[in-house]
């Protein structure tokens, strides 16, 4: 068990493990919630809101790294949360000191309790979307996603034909989010030192490749199981840290010794990303 919080941090974005804890805490309030009205910051990313004003929500879904909270009208409100941004809970009206507030949605519930959804974003790399439900065809990242990590129907061998239809890093292939979605750089290390698999490598086996679908569900799950990772600016909905940092193994640990081996842990850009490695353990 590591303690030491990361050497390197770097603004991250939320994956899948923050999503769903997110996705969890808003779920039983939102189920069944009337939006009255809407609001939103005037850029286009954050217009859609608006959108959803006089549709109920009937429940709160994720895909990956997106959350899909359909409407009783047929359509879906699909939140991407960039790297800052965030989703919460207030009574009374929105918080329009916020020079961070994006969006907000003013709710009731069948009980008649009023209350406001509000998505924060200090860097406003979040985005919002309205569409029919299910048809992605307008969010291309979406669209193209991979099999959820527990999808009965990605077996090892599944997986392991995904992965070779690639000639990239594999590194850069899982944050693609095509061969299993919702891995993003901090799991990806993870999953990579837990497998002793180079993140350079470009073609596996079948062998490694299910020790390494393994270790992707082992990891996304501790983080799940954990709240998410917070490194820096990560808050769920009820602005908490998330605990996973504490249990990091290579990722953000470049420099310091190598849990297995002791060798100094490398770290270097792959594809613009900064990934952190054994060259002991994860020898190409």
């Amino acid at each position: 068990m590591w303690f030491m919080w990361p050497t390197s941090v770097q603004a991250t974005m939320p994956e899948l493990p923050e999503v769903e804890t997110i996705r969890r805490q808003i779920a039983p309030r939102l189920d069944g919630a009337l939006v009255l009205e809407a609001g939103s910051h005037p850029s286009a990313k954050f217009t859609p809101a608006t959108e959803a004003t006089g549709a109920r929500f009937t429940m709160a879904g994720r895909r990956g790294k997106y959350l899909l909270l359909p409407l009783d009208d047929g359509r879906e409100l699909v939140v991407h949360l960039g790297m800052t941004g965030q989703l919460r809970f207030r009574s009374g009206e929105p918080d329009d000191s916020d020079p961070y507030l994006r969006a907000w949605w003013r709710l009731t519930h069948a009980d008649g309790a009023p209350e406001v959804l509000e998505f924060a974003d200090v860097r406003r790399f979040g985005r919002l979307r309205v569409v029919p439900a299910g048809d992605y065809s307008s969010i291309p990242t979406l669209a193209a996603a991979g099999p959820e990590p527990w999808d009965p129907e990605l077996t090892p061998h599944r997986f392991w034909e995904l992965l070779g239809k690639s000639k990239r890093a594999l590194k850069t292939h899982l944050l693609s989010q095509r061969p299993i979605a919702g891995v993003g750089n901090i799991y990806a290390d993870e999953a990579l030192w837990l497998s002793e698999i180079n993140p350079k490598s470009t073609r596996l086996g079948k062998e490694r490749a299910a020790r390494l679908l393994d270790a992707l569900r082992s990891v996304l799950q501790q983080g799940i199981d954990l709240g998410g990772t917070t490194l820096r600016d990560y808050r769920n909905a009820e602005g908490a840290s998330g605990g996973n940092q504490h249990e990091l193994l290579a990722y953000g640990r470049g420099g310091q010794p190598c849990l297995r081996c002791d060798e100094p842990l490398r770290s270097a850009q792959i594809d613009a990303r900064t990934t952190t490695w054994c060259p002991r353990c994860q020898a190409r």
